[in-house]
């Protein structure tokens, strides 16, 4: 990866390259180069790319629980084929509206939308995300939603001090199962930015 440093508008220093980042873990992630980074903020360049999504209604933790359930039984064979399809990561949520959510799972690069199995699940839809550009607050620890709160804030104020508008979000990635210990989770907020 090439580096360059440069001055930001105010004074900060900001690293600026071209990494691309394609796993986690050994889990294939959504096609990505970073911009530049500043300590954990990020501004990146999502490619476009495929997910399988649910829109869930309830509290943050508890829809993630239940649009994780419909979407693990999907690649774990609850289509009309029986076919087990790769995970990926990192699980995406994003609030809809108060108390309504969007769960996604990315599909993995080898497949178009024609070629996925139909669920069984009748509320996961497919959906061809763009590409965009998001900054993202990466994080390791608890994920409730004080410090998921609080992260966005920190991540909402770091964008407006360097006059990026943000156009959606607050998006939660979660990298990690809930069972691998706290400090060794990755954990993002994001938004999506002009």
């Amino acid at each position: 990866m090439r580096k360059v440093v440069l001055a930001a508008g105010l004074g900060v220093a900001m690293v600026v390259g071209v990494a691309k980042a394609e796993s986690y873990k050994g889990y294939e992630m959504p096609p990505y180069t970073v911009e530049a980074t500043e300590g954990a903020y990020e501004l990146r360049s999502y490619g476009s790319h495929l997910v399988a999504e649910v829109r869930v209604s309830g509290s943050r933790d508890g829809a993630i629980s239940a649009g994780f359930r419909v979407l693990a039984g999907y690649i774990f064979g609850g289509n009309d084929r029986g076919e087990k399809i790769a995970m990926t990561v990192p699980v995406a949520q994003t609030p809809v509206s108060d108390g309504e959510w969007t769960v996604r799972f990315m599909m993995p690069s080898a497949f178009r939308p024609a070629d996925l199995p139909s669920p069984e699940a009748a509320s996961i839809r497919f959906v061809t995300v763009d590409p965009e550009r998001q900054v993202a607050l990466s994080f390791s620890g608890a994920r409730g939603d004080r410090v998921l709160a609080a992260k966005a804030a920190e991540l909402r104020a770091w964008a407006k001090e360097r006059g990026l508008t943000i156009t959606a979000g607050p998006h939660y990635y979660f990298y990690d199962g809930p069972m691998t210990l706290p400090w060794n989770r990755r954990n993002e907020v994001a938004f999506t930015v002009d």
